[in-house]
This record gives structure tokens, sequence and C-alpha cells, in this order.
């Protein structure tokens, strides 16, 4: 099973790579754009993919910063933002590789952070979650670039599997 979420660890950094490279060719008024996405711009779904993993990894490891809300702008600026976004994937993928057996099948008790209630479940399935919010998410940004008639960016896991990066995992 640990195998399984190095796995995803390993493909989230690869797809956050491509997604920021994409993203880095786009104008400062292209970045901030309302398109219509759930939030709004690339800037803000950039931002809130970064929100959701901090608040996710407070919440499992009870370390670092959890913002209050899920719109929160942690970075206007495009550099600032891909400085924080390769650190917290180098973050996700160590803690992943520390994990054992006992910690993948045992229970955390967290709040959550829109109806402040008290939540206790297993990791394995949040887990899943995790990798899965943030697939859904840059699934989104890969719409802005399309709506901002840029190229579009291979973010298949299979392509992740077939890469020199994810060899290993298939």
């Amino acid at each position: 099973m640990k195998k399984h979420y190095a796995m995803f660890a390993a493909y989230n950094q690869w797809a956050n790579q491509r997604i920021y490279a994409a993203a880095g060719r786009l104008s400062d008024e292209e970045f901030e754009r309302d398109t219509g996405a759930f939030f709004h711009s690339m800037m803000g779904t950039l931002n809130h993919i970064l929100v959701a993993d901090r608040v996710w990894m407070k919440r499992f490891t009870g370390e670092g910063e959890a913002p209050a809300t899920l719109n929160t702008i942690l970075h206007a600026d495009f550099t600032s933002l891909n400085v924080a976004r390769n650190y917290e994937d180098v973050r996700i993928c160590d803690w992943i590789e520390s994990l054992d057996q006992n910690g993948l099948t045992g229970r955390f008790t967290y709040m959550t952070v829109t109806d402040m209630r008290t939540i206790s479940q297993r990791l394995a399935p949040a887990l899943a979650h995790f990798f899965n919010h943030q697939t859904h998410h840059r699934g989104q940004a890969h719409t802005i670039l399309t709506a901002l008639g840029k190229p579009s960016e291979q973010l298949d896991l299979i392509a992740f599997q077939r890469s020199e990066d994810g060899r290993a995992f298939a």
C-alpha cells in the first residue's frame, strides 16, 4: 500500500511541475484572468490546491500552516507560488516515505474547515481523497489553459508511469 501512495505523491509532484511550467508561460494578466473556473483564475486555482494540501498536511502531520478558508490567496505572484508548491511537493513525498504500514492503516482525527466538525477516519481513504482532489483541480487548471488558448498538457497517470520519473511505479 505504501508504494501505491508513494506513486501518487511522485505523480502529484510530476503533474504539478508540468502544470506550473505551463502556467509560468502566462502573462500576469492571463494568470489573474477570471475564466469562470470554480476558483476563477489560474492564480486562484493553483492557490486553492496549495491551500488544500496545507490543510490536509496539517491534519495528517500536526505540523505546518493551515489556512482558514479554502479560497485563500497565499501567493498572488507566480514566482512565490511556484516556490511554495515545490516545497510542499517535497514535503508530501517525504512524509509519505516516512509512513509505515501501521500508519497507513491507522486512524487520525481532525476538524473540518467549512463546518467545524470533528472527524475521525482511517488514513488510507483520506490519502485517496487528498491525491484525487489535487488531480481534480489540476484538471481545472488544464481547462483554464485551454480557455486562454494555450497548449494542452499531458497529465495522465499512465503518462507519468511511462516517464522516467514514474517507471519505478509502473
